[in-house]
């Protein structure tokens, strides 16, 4: 589509709906309509959407860029709403909305509209699958900030994976393949050497920020210190934590939610999920996190990321939370959690290709570094079969290799069945890696046969490991028991006030849950199901301790 056009996009899967009168009739209530003209701007790149727009007469073309790099990606007419997922969760607008014929729009503040949102269904459905699927289409156009670094350098992989995590527009510029890096480098004054750098908006420069100097950016709620004592602190937004969010906020709690690196925790790095309940056709992990993270957002709950905790300490009737050396928020109910994070490989010199050869987690962003290549899977997991179905897309072909005789035992039996009928899907049992073979980046990989004892060397620029897990438990050590594997214990013990409650810490009003805790049930739903639990029992310990009683 060109600059100037003034053709109607048309809908793609959902992402452009119309309204009908009833819905437009209901925001009216809370709206206000204004004439427009060509040329008017609705709002721009870069900054907050304040505003949920429905064009009742004339068009609107959403553009990104300006002058000569400027680019039409929608034009929509009367009846369709304006907006991003950024109008839902605070992050600032990807697009510009420019007037292209005049005529006349409707603007609810979008305060308004995630209060309607919460109470309409039907409205609230459709905006929000609209939004979920313009941010899906916003990546694949590869709309939104620009990175500029080496593949090669640990600070632009550590960008990149903040963005892929997070599900944030953006355009990846590998100095290593674009023809154009160079060139852009010298319009910016900048040195290949003080890549990686971010452009926002235009001609904001970001030299190698932290993903939290990133996310404040972009809109991204930041760490604040507060003097002010909440009810609930949720550590970690994975499926566990952000049940736990949506649950504290919507029975009234002030809740806090915070994560080191992105919402939907391991969940959020699936590629599809099919067997959770109530998605038959599956969802990505991402897609599950997003909605959950604006169901928590919809009833109160306050989402940080990134902030990653350092500490917890018991204070006088109450609980603080360390990140980067300060208090950023105090409660009288902690949440732990944290999960765990995938296990390395014990082969020599690991370190070196991991980020430019050796992975942990298939997203776009892994999905773009193995096209049309061969990828090599470690482990005979869900995981591990989810990752072989999704990066086949991509790649020339997909070896697992897996330490035992069997997948069936460890894998869901539908992900057996699939990757059975995927002719690029190869398993090669009772195999282990022995080295990796590369310079900079990661060239093959040498596995043996442990049976045999047969050594086969397998081409590939990406290995992905999906061997199991250990717990992020060590900002918790020396405070909390642990058991041998370093995993949260729960549910054992007495305090003076009785019986801890099964998903309670030796701390009154901590409590664990998810794979964190020991014991769990390693699956997305135990996951959800033990969040829900731990708000109840946040519940039963405020009414034995009068906490909350105290406080209203």
């Amino acid at each position: 589509m060109t600059e100037h056009s003034s053709v109607e996009t048309p809908d793609l899967c959902g992402a452009y709906p119309r309204l009908d009168e009833g819905q437009i009739a209901k925001l009216s209530l809370h709206g206000e309509r204004r004439s427009v003209s060509p040329g008017d701007i609705l709002y721009r790149e870069g900054e907050p959407i304040r505003e949920f727009i429905v064009i009742l007469r004339g068009k609107v073309a959403m553009v990104e860029g300006d002058g000569a790099e400027q680019r039409t990606i929608a034009v929509h007419g009367p009846g369709r709403f304006l907006g991003e997922l950024g109008l839902l969760t605070g992050q600032a607008g990807f697009l510009t909305a420019v007037v292209r014929e005049p005529g006349e729009v409707l603007a609810v503040p979008a305060d308004e509209v995630r209060t309607l949102v919460a109470g309409d269904p039907a409205l609230g459905d459709l905006i929000l699958r609209a939004y979920l699927t313009r941010r899906t289409l916003l990546i694949g156009l590869d709309v939104g900030f620009r990175i500029i670094g080496s593949r090669y350098s640990p600070d632009a992989r550590r960008l990149l994976e903040f963005a892929a995590r997070n599900r944030i527009p953006h355009r990846w510029i590998d100095l290593e393949e674009d023809e154009a890096a160079d060139a852009l480098l010298r319009e910016l004054r900048i040195s290949p050497h003080d890549t990686p750098v971010v452009i926002w908006h235009g001609d904001q420069v970001l030299r190698n920020p932290t993903p939290a100097e990133l996310a404040k950016t972009i809109g991204l709620p930041a760490p604040a210190s507060s003097d002010a004592v909440c009810d609930v602190i949720v550590v970690g937004a994975g499926p566990a934590g952000l049940t736990a969010g949506v649950y504290a906020a919507s029975e009234g709690l002030t809740t806090v939610v915070l994560d080191a690196v992105a919402a939907g925790g391991q969940a959020g790095t699936s590629s599809r999920i099919e067997n959770y309940l109530g998605f038959p056709t599956g969802i990505s992990g991402a897609e599950l996190a997003e909605r959950a993270v604006i169901q928590a957002g919809k009833f109160g709950a306050r989402l940080t990321v990134p902030a990653e905790v350092s500490s917890l300490e018991p204070l006088e009737g109450h609980y603080g939370i360390i990140v980067e050396g300060e208090c950023a928020a105090k409660a009288h109910a902690v949440i732990i959690a944290t999960g765990a994070r995938y296990r390395k490989l014990d082969v020599p010199h690991l370190e070196k290709f991991e980020g430019s050869g050796v992975y942990y987690a298939a997203t776009p962003f892994e999905l773009r570094m193995c096209r049309r290549s061969p990828v090599v899977i470690v482990g005979g997991g869900n995981s591990a079969g989810q990752a072989a179905l999704y990066l086949a897309r991509n790649a020339s072909s997909v070896c697992m290799l897996v330490r035992g005789g069997d997948v069936r035992a460890s894998m869901s039996r539908y992900l057996v069945d699939e990757i059975e009928r995927a002719p690029s899907i190869e398993i090669r049992y009772y195999t282990e890696v022995r080295e990796l073979l590369g310079d900079r980046t990661l060239r093959a990989v040498r596995a043996q046969n442990t049976r045999t004892g047969e050594l086969l060397e397998i081409q590939t620029r990406a290995l992905f490991t999906f061997i199991g897990a250990d717990p992020h438990t060590a900002w918790l050590r020396g405070t909390l028991p642990l058991d041998d594997r370093g995993f949260v214990v729960t549910g054992q013990g007495t305090s003076p006030l009785g019986a801890l409650l099964p998903l309670e810490t030796e701390h009154l009003g901590v409590f664990a849950i998810g794979d964190v805790r020991s014991g769990s049930v390693k699956r997305v739903a135990s996951a959800v199901g033990e969040g829900a639990m731990a708000v109840r029992m946040v519940h039963e310990r405020f009414t034995a301790t009068g906490n909350q009683q105290e406080r209203r």
